[in-house]
């Protein structure tokens, strides 16, 4: 039989190539070289304790501060989920009400349920030409704090999985004019801040506490994260408490290093690394605005690196445009989402992985037909708010039962529904399930995307008197 390690080496040495994380792109010709099982230890002597750090940990940890404009910086062994967590749990106590951007990464609701928080919902903007969440605006957050007095902090997520950015310099004074912090989910913004092509950091916008994944868009090893604080509208004591009580208390040492030789990339080869990368994305960028039919979009804020490609004028679907790149092209992409497929960038790629994409892209463009009519304009709802019943904490002893997700309208959910990737729920449990929400579900459903959260593939689970 083999193991995973043996199927592991086959795949790295096959010929697919990767548009998806990490964001070293199995590219071994990269600075740094390999991490091999000799430096793989525990905290022993001379090598500190990421829990109580006071020698080389403490180091890299405060040189990540210092090349990422923090005033503190955090490593996270266990991925962003614990920095998401650890940043609400750390700003708010039991009972507390947030406002969280409704396009958020389920680690936000799960905090809120393990926290016992009141959640209050913020919905980002639309695009219906592209079926896109777009940016939360500093508007709406402003509008939300005045209407709910009560908020002790702010959710959002910039950028969002597919590169929407918002405006965090606006929401970051909107928020501090109430005097609450500010939490930013930049899990896919690690690579912002090093060149002029990519938009600024959230830590010099104005971010309290900003949660980054080095390995979805930079050269480390997948899982490790920082966790950045700045301000003084933060207990930073609380944080790090929770930050204990939740990371592993075997950090590993392979992990760490990988984060600290990635962050010495950023400090002393920025450019050499940073200033190819622009360029190969900028010429990509170029040759796919002459698809016909194929389309390449792009929104006003936007992350650059993220290369998302709309089926909405052809006669395939994302899933099938999916499929046909990794068949017939071996190129593997992120996610095929409703009407559009994503694939992810980073330094780690090289000119001969962007040519594949092109040329692919291209040759299949050039196969596709028009659609004989729009069904996904027809389809594809735009979500609203639901109404919020219950706390997602306060249901577990509650009476369940199951029905068939499109005979859900209006009945309280017990789970959460969601697409993974990205992670966004569609449902939350506590709220009640709205016909949006449900043709949605019959939608991805009906094109054949796998949901979690169901039961069987087409049972959810609701309250037994809602």
């Amino acid at each position: 039989m083999r193991t995973i390690y043996d199927r592991l080496r086959e795949y790295g040495g096959s010929d697919y190539y990767g548009f998806h994380m990490p964001g070293h792109k199995r590219n071994l010709n990269m600075p740094g070289g390999k991490l091999p099982y000799e430096i793989d230890i525990t905290e022993i002597d001379g090598f500190d304790d990421l829990h109580h750090a006071d020698g080389i940990l403490k180091e890299a940890q405060e040189r990540a501060a210092r090349v990422y404009h923090a005033e503190e910086t955090h490593f996270l062994i266990n991925g962003s989920s614990v920095g998401i967590l650890s940043a609400i749990a750390g700003v708010t106590r039991r009972g507390d009400t947030v406002l969280a951007a409704r396009n958020c990464h389920k680690s936000v609701y799960h905090a809120i349920e393990m926290f016992g928080l009141n959640p209050v919902y913020l919905m980002p903007g639309f695009d219906l030409s592209v079926h896109l969440n777009m940016e939360v605006s500093a508007q709406d957050v402003r509008a939300a704090l005045k209407k709910e007095p009560g908020i002790r902090a702010v959710v959002i997520v910039s950028p969002t999985y597919d590169g929407v950015v918002s405006d965090v310099e606006a929401i970051a004074e909107a928020v501090h004019e109430a005097g609450i912090p500010l939490i930013v989910d930049g899990a896919h913004g690690a690579h912002f801040g090093f060149h002029a092509y990519f938009p600024e950091h959230s830590n010099v916008q104005g971010a309290d506490l900003v949660v980054n994944s080095l390995h979805k868009t930079l050269p480390s090893l997948t899982q490790p994260a920082l966790l950045h604080m700045n301000g003084s509208l933060v207990c930073r004591e609380r944080v790090r408490r929770y930050l204990h009580m939740l990371q592993s208390s075997s950090p590993s040492y392979v992990l760490m290093a990988s984060i600290d030789s990635c962050i010495d990339l950023l400090e002393n080869h920025r450019k050499e690394l940073f200033d190819p990368y622009a360029k190969r994305l900028k010429h990509l960028r170029k040759e796919l605005s002459g698809l016909k039919r194929l389309q390449l979009i792009e929104t006003k804020s936007y992350d650059r690196s993220k290369v998302m490609i709309s089926v909405r004028n052809t006669d395939i679907s994302s899933r099938q445009l999916y499929s046909k790149l990794l068949e017939d092209y071996h190129l593997q992409m992120e996610m095929a989402a409703g009407t559009y497929i994503l694939a992810m960038t980073s330094v780690g790629d090289t000119q001969e992985g962007m040519d594949r994409l092109i040329a692919a892209l291209k040759e299949i463009d050039a196969g596709c037909g028009f659609p004989k009519e729009r069904e996904t304009d027809r389809k594809l709802p735009c979500l609203s708010l639901p109404d919020v019943v219950y706390n997602s904490s306060d249901i577990e002893n509650l009476m369940k039962r199951t029905v068939l997700f499109r005979d859900s309208v209006g009945q309280i959910a017990a789970e959460y529904v969601y697409l993974y990737p990205p992670g966004i729920p569609l449902v939350i449990p506590g709220e009640k399930v709205t016909k949006e929400a449900a043709d949605m579900l019959q939608w991805y459903y009906g094109m054949g995307f796998p949901i979690e959260g169901l039961k069987d593939g087409q049972y959810i689970e609701v309250l037994a008197h809602g």
